[in-house]
């Protein structure tokens, strides 16, 4: 028994420091092959800026709309402005960790520590916006679990997390990125669709 347990030791604390070298968990399925998708994910990951427009489409409760889309990331500071949706006019959700500012034609201007709360008060929305910053470049936010489905070109198809089930319509490559051109969010009452026209991705910190 004692051989046993000496053997059985040092297997145990490399399977758990394997584990807490992966994060959260991350469930992978589909045709694609998961060691090309871990190096398609590491190279889009590397992107910290970009300026995005495009089109959304939102289908909330007793509401629907649609307008358009305008996101510039800096790292961590964003400017995302929304032009028409649900007939609330123009938008604006911009800012930085822990101070971010909400303005709505009309209403006027509101701050709040995180945008979900911000968004949430304001605009009834329950929308996770920090995770839109991964979720976006077509990658799950690393900091909860994940179900994941890849295609055959071992993108991301689908993929589930917090409550949201995001599909992954269309791709094209922008400046040696494959990033996501059509992508449909459902989850909390809320759907979402995004088809952006005009991707101009940035390394900004090499």
């Amino acid at each position: 028994m004692s051989l046993l347990k000496n053997l059985l030791a040092p297997c145990l604390a490399l399977l758990l420091a394997g584990c807490a070298a992966l994060g959260p968990h991350e469930s992978v399925e589909g045709p694609g092959n998961t060691a090309a998708w871990k190096e398609h994910r590491s190279h889009v990951a590397t992107l910290d800026g970009w300026q995005i427009s495009g089109k959304i489409g939102i289908r909330a409760p007793q509401e629907s709309g649609s307008g358009t889309l305008f996101w510039l990331q800096r790292q961590d500071y964003f400017d995302i402005r929304l032009s028409g949706p649900l007939g609330r006019g123009a938008t604006r959700l911009t800012g930085r960790p822990d101070a971010v500012s909400l303005e709505v034609a009309g209403q006027g201007r509101f701050e709040a520590e995180s945008p979900e709360a911000l968004v949430e008060a304001q605009l009834g929305w329950q929308l996770p916006v920090s995770h839109l910053l991964w979720w976006v470049r077509g990658l799950p936010a690393p900091d909860s679990r994940s179900r994941l489905s890849i295609d055959s070109e071992s993108r991301l198809a689908r993929l589930e997390q917090d409550g949201w089930q995001v599909e992954y319509l269309a791709y094209a490559e922008h400046n040696g990125f494959v990033l996501p051109e059509r992508i449909r969010l459902q989850g909390h009452d809320l759907q979402i669709t995004l088809v952006i026209k005009d991707w101009q991705p940035r390394q900004l910190g090499r």
